[in-house]
């Protein structure tokens, strides 16, 4: 298969496109994959509001436009139009960069994840060797992106928040970081494209039926570890003390307003669907499945991740900043290492 810079290289220039052909190529490729997470992000403006009505049984936006999904324009014309409001005594580059910090963390850990292709195009931008470090790390940034929010606002609130975001991420970063060492164990690669590679064989077949080798059925213990860790990691409930409203009135981004507001907003719901994608390309066998696309099939589970989030939201309490942490260290962290020794047996007996 092919990947979308190098189509679009040789579609546009021909067979043997030069180096600033090839870099233009992959500029646009860029351009095109940072599209869906963006989209997606639009998007949830719209959706989130109608699946928290569904769980909680209230009445979602219906009247701007047909099933009131016009609310996006609406909202983005409000957001925008509002006055961006800089506090005095603001520390102005760190003030600036932080929104954009969160933003670009998250879109570009979607350069190495395979989407699936279209017309025998692999819609993913690179695919390096050590393809699942480089998205861990790159959408780690995201805690130093809050926590110059935090800072920089000159606000208490604000600093406890960021303090929360770097508190929450060493908790759960590790137990998340881990749990992913076992799924690397069964494949024999950090290359995220082996990774799904490795999950297309069938596990059995039950009447006719064929059960695929995603390792969220190989392995469920360490897929349910992953969602929980997940969950932290983009900041949803019950895990979302970084900006607990009745806590810190709303954390890290209590002083932003306008385009800075919309950057941090956008910013974590770009990272709950590239935590999806990451759980669909570690545990759900990528954009594997039967008769649709695979790029569709891609959507259709960074979504299913979208609604667990909701869910969770909708259903569980917050836990407290004390409480969050001591799931992190005393719980999930131990899981994470007695999944990895059972993992790493279980491989080594299969080996030999």
């Amino acid at each position: 298969m092919t990947l979308l810079p190098e189509a679009i290289a040789r579609a546009v220039f021909g067979g043997s496109p030069t180096v600033l052909e090839q870099t233009v190529a992959a500029v646009a490729a860029a351009v095109l994959v940072a599209l869906v997470p963006l989209g997606c992000a639009a998007v949830v403006v719209w959706a989130k509001r109608k699946v928290t009505a569904a769980f909680t049984d209230r009445i979602a936006p219906n009247q701007i436009g047909p099933f009131g999904v016009l609310i996006i324009v609406a909202d983005v014309v409000r957001l925008l139009s509002k006055e961006l409001i800089v506090p005095d005594a603001v520390d102005r580059p760190a003030y600036d960069l932080g929104p954009v910090i969160v933003v670009f963390s998250a879109v570009v850990g979607f350069a190495v994840i395979p989407m699936g292709s279209i017309f025998g195009v692999n819609v993913q931008l690179a695919d390096p060797e050590t393809g699942l470090v480089y998205v861990f790390a790159v959408a780690s940034l995201a805690t130093i992106g809050l926590t110059m929010c935090g800072y920089a606002s000159n606000n208490k609130y604000s600093l406890l928040g960021g303090l929360r975001a770097v508190a929450q991420n060493l908790a759960y970063e590790i137990p998340l970081l881990v749990t992913a060492a076992s799924v690397v164990l069964f494949a024999g690669s950090l290359q995220t494209s082996e990774i799904v590679a490795a999950q297309r064989t069938t596990l059995l077949e039950i009447g006719g039926l064929s059960v695929p080798s995603w390792y969220a059925i190989v392995n469920p213990f360490a897929f349910v570890l992953f969602l929980t860790a997940n969950l932290a990691e983009v900041g949803r409930n019950p895990f979302d003390t970084p900006e607990a409203p009745t806590e810190i009135v709303a954390g890290y981004q209590t002083e932003y307003s306008s385009v800075y507001f919309v950057l941090v907003y956008m910013g974590e719901f770009v990272h709950v669907f590239l935590g999806g994608a990451i759980v669909a390309t570690v545990f759900l066998g990528g954009p594997a499945g039967p008769l649709l696309p695979g790029f569709i099939w891609f959507l259709a589970k960074i979504w299913a991740v979208f609604l667990f989030t909701q869910w969770a939201r909708s259903a569980l309490p917050r836990v407290r900043i004390d409480q969050l942490i001591e799931i992190g260290w005393k719980g999930l962290l131990v899981l994470s290492f007695a999944n990895l020794l059972s993992t790493a047996v279980i491989v080594g007996l299969l080996a030999a």
